[in-house]
């Protein structure tokens, strides 16, 4: 099992482009042509992972491949810290932020009269380290996105706490259907706990893309495609230049 990740051969934001696909999921693509697969073999799969790799090696934005020892599997990885708001995380598992914890960039001051001395408030953040894997799955034919989600003294995020950091322009509607299964497994490789966005509406979203990127002659990238629409559901954002940068394999 190989693993790869990432984003969108379209001019639109991933935002849209999601909301589109939901909207008008089920409608047929004109043309004549044979609908394209919304399906990957692992060697596709594999290419596609390549062009994304070498154009995140350019933009140094931090993917990286690991390997598991003593194998031919690996899978795409990125950490990202993230600030969010203290009100995130569980009551039960509030905890203290060391100086060095804090994200210093949002500091609101506000500065009184030099005869009364000077006052800064500050709104103070939380950081979370955010870990995403990118696998491929022999049994749905697709990348799936594995996560795991902490606070910097190592402490696991809980499902709870996972959700409430959801993108909110996702959280209700994935909250509502099927996508809803936002779920903690094992990790296939590393054999660990992680969450996982289901992959199970991935041709939903992916079929009208292809279609309409085959008859609009347009070489698209499925990793690339792919990551730009699920990533943002989880803070994940892939830069634009993926789009114009990353195409499909020869």
């Amino acid at each position: 099992m190989h693993l790869g990740i990432f984003k969108i051969t379209y001019n639109r934001t991933a935002t849209h482009f999601m909301d589109d696909c939901f909207v008008n999921l089920g409608e047929e693509m004109a043309g004549e042509r044979n609908p394209a697969s919304c399906y990957l073999d692992e060697r596709t799969f594999q290419l596609c992972c390549q062009l994304f790799l070498q154009h995140s090696e350019t933009i140094q934005d931090g993917w990286s491949w690991e390997q598991i020892k003593g194998t031919d599997e690996g899978f795409m990885k990125k950490t990202v810290l993230m600030p969010v708001k203290p009100s995130v995380l569980h009551k039960q598992h509030e905890y203290s932020i060391q100086d060095e914890n804090m994200v210093t960039d949002d500091i609101q001051a506000n500065v009184e009269d030099e005869t009364a001395g000077v006052q800064a408030v500050c709104e103070i953040h939380a950081v979370l380290r955010y870990e995403y894997h990118v696998l491929y799955s022999c049994s749905y034919q697709i990348p799936v996105l594995y996560f795991r989600a902490s606070t910097l003294d190592g402490r696991p995020l809980s499902l709870e706490e996972v959700w409430s950091n959801v993108h909110p322009n996702y959280r209700q509607r994935l909250q509502q259907g099927p996508w809803d299964t936002l779920t903690q497994q094992e990790h296939p490789l590393l054999g660990q706990p992680f969450f996982m966005l289901h992959p199970c509406r991935t041709e939903e979203f992916m079929k009208p893309a292809l279609d309409l990127a085959q008859a609009e002659n347009k070489r698209m990238n499925y990793i690339v495609t792919w990551l730009s629409v699920v990533g943002p559901v989880l803070r994940l954002d892939v830069p634009l230049s993926y789009s114009t940068e990353v195409s499909a394999p020869d």
